[in-house]
């Protein structure tokens, strides 16, 4: 009887036990059910992405996001999105949106104005201010030749100034029997300058001047070649160069002859004489005999 006293609570305790463990369990994955019923597939960028680019698996990826927190415009298949191109720069695992695509052209296009180009030259780590020139900056590109006319001289040269970026970023390329990284940056010039950047990328160096883009002065700096460098020739000075207008040379008006006067011709001479109002016995004696 006593026995059986003490057994009776264990029993019932482990029944309340069990059957709290159940409920526990039915309730915890009734929750998970629905998390995953909640979940949706959105396309977001495997990797950082620049404007101008065009979508492909290589640089897309799906994720599982909550549906009530996807964004709008959205995408769930990467069929739809192969082949358009990005308007704006994607972080790595963000959402591609409609709104990041461009329907006309590249993205990079809708940024280059009327009668401008938009060109791109690779530079170094160095040479690119250690990759620091970003998207908006404004830059001087300076070429350097190593092996330039008769003397066979090194000259650098500022070739353009106030230069817009458009792009920029870093790629792997392989080199001989070594893998480097290189900056490419996209730039934003005339026709005319175009041509000089393809030139002076083919015959040397280009480095890219980081400047202030309050910095509104165009300045005049002549080639440098090694003797300058090394002090052999002085080097003038850079000048900034101000526009002036240019006054238009004002026009001299001969003046009018006097009113009621009489020209005179003697010989190749010409005289004008006024005559007297009231006295012409005066003017009959100024007469040319």
């Amino acid at each position: 009887m006593r026995k059986a006293g003490i057994v009776l609570p264990i029993v019932l305790a482990l029944v309340a036990g069990g059957m709290a463990a159940v409920l526990a369990y039915s309730y915890l994955k009734t929750q998970l059910t629905g998390r995953q019923a909640e979940l949706m597939p959105i396309v977001v960028a495997s990797k950082d992405l620049t404007f101008g680019e065009t979508l492909s698996p290589d640089n897309m990826r799906i994720v599982k996001y909550p549906k009530d927190s996807a964004p709008k415009g959205a995408y769930n298949s990467m069929d739809s999105l192969t082949g358009q191109t990005t308007k704006v720069f994607l972080m790595e695992n963000e959402p591609i949106l409609s709104s990041k695509l461009s329907s006309i052209g590249g993205g990079l296009s809708l940024l280059i104005s009327p009668t401008m180009r938009a060109t791109s030259i690779q530079v170094d780590k160095v040479s690119g201010v250690s990759g620091f020139v970003l998207p908006g900056d404004k830059v001087d590109i300076i070429a350097t030749i190593n092996s330039y006319g008769s003397a066979n001289e090194a000259y650098s040269k500022t070739i353009l100034q106030k230069i817009d970026v458009l792009a920029a970023g870093e790629k792997t390329q392989q080199k001989s029997d070594k893998v480097i990284t290189v900056q490419s940056v996209t730039l934003l010039v005339d026709p005319a300058g175009a041509q000089t950047l393809a030139l002076a990328s083919e015959q040397g160096k280009l480095n890219l001047v980081l400047r202030n883009p309050n910095d509104t002065d165009t300045v005049i700096v002549t080639a440098v070649n090694s003797d300058e460098l090394m002090g052999k020739k002085k080097v003038a000075p850079p000048k900034v160069v101000v526009q002036k207008v240019k006054e238009e040379p004002r026009v001299q008006t001969p003046a009018a002859p006097p009113p009621d006067s009489v020209a005179i011709l003697r010989g190749s001479s010409k005289n004008l004489v006024t005559p007297a109002m009231g006295n012409e016995q005066q003017v009959n004696d100024k007469r040319p005999k």
